[in-house]
């Protein structure tokens, strides 16, 4: 496409527009000012041809970043800076109806070629909207799998502005309520976390219905810092000092839970990090934890027992069985149980939790000491039991008992 003259009447007005504009490239007006003025001098509207030039500057300039405002200051401030160099208007005393025609000419090519320039523009960023989607897409997927090239997730990374060689650690939240890319959560993430300068290393996004967020963690400071804003925004930790938080009413995003995974360097060690969150509250689920925040630093002792399943099972069954005997099944037995180790050993505590009386509380610990020949009150039978029905939590007993 041809480009303004450099010098004479239209290569100052191109100069001038582009001073207007912010300085923007005077080459982006590419022929406006030669196809404005002949299209006024011979009275005719722009061609198709002309205008589909327009279009093709539109695009052009949606791809080299520069705003759209920008972009339509150059051609406005271009126009009306042209007017006064047309020969129709400086001969405007001679022949005053010739202005009004080239008036309404130049109103007229300026409109058409304006709105080619945006629709140009605006179909290009559509496009670069989507490629940079996917490629986000495809970076998290890569990212998080553990499984792609390492040094080209590291050099995308930093397009994300990631730098993967210093400690980063992921944060994994759940919700009833699906995250998607359009969900407004993570803007609201973004920013309560980044402030108002923005300028904090951090990647919020979806995958699985699920909130992701990848962020560096030097410090226990550092990701208490994140965990309390990205929990804030969210509603699942309280706004203000003394604020209580019942994670089983639904806010705005729902009955959210978020898991964190330890920190680590590098893109294998952020992959790493995404497990055990997903692990963390994977954990949560099965031992009934409602706590907003599960840290998979809090639940080594819990992957510890699971990484043994046979002997967990065979643990469970050989202490839990005989509950099945009891009248009702094991269910009131086993969360008795399990309450009682979640209270502290505190029959009181536990018959406040479960609306039960204190002598009702101490008969079934007396009733589970018949039928398993285990003492609550013998820290070694106790321990045995504790760890029998964390256990049945994480393997599901009763329900996927073996042989059954």
């Amino acid at each position: 496409m041809a480009t303004q003259r450099d010098e004479g009447p239209l290569g100052t007005v191109a100069a001038l527009a582009a001073s207007d504009a912010g300085g923007l490239d005077v080459a982006l007006l590419g022929n406006f000012l030669d196809v404005l003025a002949e299209a006024v001098d011979a009275g005719v509207p722009l061609s198709r041809k002309q205008l589909r030039e327009f279009r093709g500057q539109g695009d052009t300039a949606a791809r080299a970043g520069v705003a759209l405002r920008a972009l339509l200051d150059l051609y406005l401030s271009s126009a009306w800076r042209l007017w006064r160099e047309l020969p129709a208007v400086q001969a405007a005393a001679e022949d005053p109806a010739g202005v009004v025609t080239a008036g309404e000419v130049m109103l007229r090519a300026v409109d058409d070629a304006v709105a080619e320039l945006a629709e140009g523009f605006q179909l290009a960023r559509r496009t670069l909207v989507r490629a940079e989607v996917l490629a986000r897409r495809e970076f998290v997927d890569d990212l998080l799998s553990g499984t792609a090239d390492i040094a080209g997730v590291l050099e995308r990374a930093r397009t994300f502005g990631l730098d993967l060689s210093s400690p980063h650690a992921v944060a994994v939240v759940t919700s009833t309520t699906p995250f998607t890319d359009a969900s407004s959560a993570i803007g609201v993430v973004e920013r309560s976390v980044q402030g108002s300068k923005g300028d904090a290393e951090l990647l919020v996004t979806t995958k699985r219905d699920q909130l992701i967020l990848v962020f560096p963690a030097p410090d226990r400071e550092a990701v208490e810092h994140v965990l309390t804003r990205a929990g804030r925004a969210l509603g699942t930790l309280p706004r203000t000092p003394g604020e209580s938080v019942d994670l089983r009413r639904k806010g705005e995003y729902g009955r959210a839970q978020l898991g964190l995974g330890r920190a680590r360097s590098g893109a294998v060690g952020v992959a790493t990090s995404y497990r055990e969150a997903l692990d963390a509250l994977d954990l949560a689920s099965s031992l009934g934890l409602d706590t907003p925040v599960v840290d998979a630093r809090d639940l080594l002792v819990y992957r510890v027992l699971i990484s043994d399943r046979a002997a967990i099972a065979d643990l469970v069954d050989t202490l839990l069985t005989p509950l099945l005997a009891a009248r009702g099944g094991p269910g009131p037995l086993l969360e008795t149980l399990q309450v009682y180790f979640d209270t502290g050993a505190n029959s009181a505590s536990t018959a406040r939790r479960m609306h039960l009386s204190v002598r009702a509380v101490t008969y079934r610990l007396s009733r589970i000491e018949e039928l398993t020949g285990q003492d609550v009150g013998n820290p070694v039978e106790a321990f045995a039991l504790h760890t029998a029905v964390i256990g049945a939590l994480l393997i599901g007993w009763p329900s996927n008992r073996r042989g059954t």
